[in-house]
């Protein structure tokens, strides 16, 4: 109770964060001041309403937690980042508080069920996020030109990285990189929520080893941080393995992307029932463009909102699909994961006739599903002003990360998957048919 009495006091509001634990703001300060208000603006807001693992509560209950508390831990990671480096070189004041404005809003054009909807309706989330930034219809952009009328415009240039010199590229390495805050928040967070135990890393050691390059003045780490970065890149190794690319997690997200594709399919031909046309999940499904205000009601809510209805629907294939993500009837998974490419090609192919031959329509009761990444995509010496990580010696000599670690190769290769999900009504036609074929349900 005192250290609250305390901190009213001064003028400070605390929030308390699962991952950073206390993340405060100074209102005497007028860059936290700034960041403040950011915070409650009317389109940060509504980050509270996009889950930040779309779908993959299904698989992981915990995994309820949204695109703010991410963007809010982007914003302080990125603090400390900048706190730290500032010790070691001159940091301008202005192009930090720039800088965390930036990390704080990065994610503010995400649409539904992240990933999922942008991919159906067309909306590209950078673009809607630099467009709600520089829109003088936006409470975002109104309390940013109140601080700097140029504010809007340089944070957009440090989320796309165009800044040019004098300025330093240390401010846009800190939101967009391999060693960045949002993928240094993402990863802590989502394995806190999924209760996953697969990416945890040591965070406060890897800011403490972090400096800038003299040269290029770009974002490096030290020889004693060769470890900590390691496990920093195993931890996203196995997120991806575990809980990005779970079975689970991509069935229902397939699920998802297929019921839009029907809807927008029933709505093209003026079949769709619900919503009416002026709604904005209807209008966003056609690809019409959204205005800010229209935007900041297109959440989570309002297409869960649709799939109520859509599970009623006179379409079969799309009430199905929708009854199926709501109470969780998901798609069976056929692993093709370690079959020669040709085989799981004639797979695919035999699943769909046996769908089809079963009253089915295949387009829609089975997808392919070929998620990929690489933990760490190696950089040679003369790429040291785009990318890659570089490790200082004492002595300020830089080596490429590849050449100091020996995980490193291994992080390198591409971790994918192959699977064929299919309709829990069809998986015993199509069982029947791949294992006819050597191939097994996972």
């Amino acid at each position: 109770m005192a250290f609250i009495i305390l901190s009213a006091m001064r003028g400070e509001k605390i929030i308390r964060d699962p991952v950073h634990d206390v993340i405060a703001f100074r209102l005497d300060r007028p860059g936290d001041r700034l960041l403040f208000r950011l915070l409650n603006a009317a389109e940060f807001q509504r980050l509270r309403r996009i889950k930040q693992l779309g779908m993959a509560s299904l698989a992981y209950p915990g995994a309820e937690h949204s695109r703010y508390s991410h963007s809010l831990g982007v914003m302080e990671t990125a603090r400390r980042m900048l706190e730290h480096l500032g010790r070691s070189v001159p940091l301008d004041e202005g192009l930090c508080t720039a800088t965390l404005a930036a990390a704080l809003l990065h994610d503010l054009g995400h649409g539904p069920f992240s990933h999922v909807f942008e991919r159906v309706s067309g909306i590209e989330h950078e673009k809607t996020t630099y467009r709600l930034i520089e829109d003088p219809a936006s409470d975002i952009h109104r309390i940013l030109v109140a601080h700097d009328r140029q504010l809007p415009e340089l944070i957009v240039k440090l989320l796309r990285h165009e800044i040019q010199p004098p300025v330093l590229p240390v401010y846009a390495d800190v939101l967009s990189g391999q060693l960045d805050a949002d993928r240094f928040d993402y990863l802590l967070r989502d394995n806190l929520m999924t209760g996953s135990q697969y990416g945890d890393y040591d965070l406060r050691w890897l800011l403490h080893a972090l400096t800038v390059e003299p040269a290029n003045g770009r974002l490096a780490v030290s020889w004693k941080g060769v470890s900590a970065i390691e496990a920093y890149l195993q931890s996203r190794y196995h997120m991806y393995r575990n809980v990005y690319f779970h079975k689970t997690v991509r069935s229902a997200e397939g699920m998802m992307r297929l019921a839009l594709h029907r809807a927008r399919r029933l709505a093209v031909q003026d079949r769709l029932g619900y919503p009416p046309r002026e709604n904005l999940v209807y209008k966003a499904l056609l690809g019409q463009k959204l205005d800010t205000h229209e935007f900041l009601e297109l959440d989570d809510v309002s297409v869960q909102h649709c799939l109520k209805h859509w599970m009623h629907a006179e379409d079969t294939v799309l009430a199905l699909l929708c009854r199926g993500l709501l109470f969780r009837r998901l798609f069976k998974t056929f692993d093709l994961t370690r079959v020669a490419p040709a085989q799981a090609t004639a797979a695919v192919a035999a699943a769909g006739d046996a769908i089809t031959a079963a009253g089915g329509e295949s387009a829609y009761e089975m997808f392919l599903d070929e998620p990929a990444d690489t933990p760490y995509e190696t950089y040679h010496a003369d790429d040291s002003a785009t990318g890659g990580i570089w490790v200082q010696d004492p002595a300020g000599k830089l080596t490429p990360f590849q050449d100091v670690s020996p995980i490193s190769q291994a992080l390198n290769k591409q971790l994918m998957f192959r699977r064929l999900h299919v309709s829990p009504g069809y998986k015993d036609a199509v069982g029947y048919v791949l294992q006819g074929m050597r191939i097994g349900r996972e």
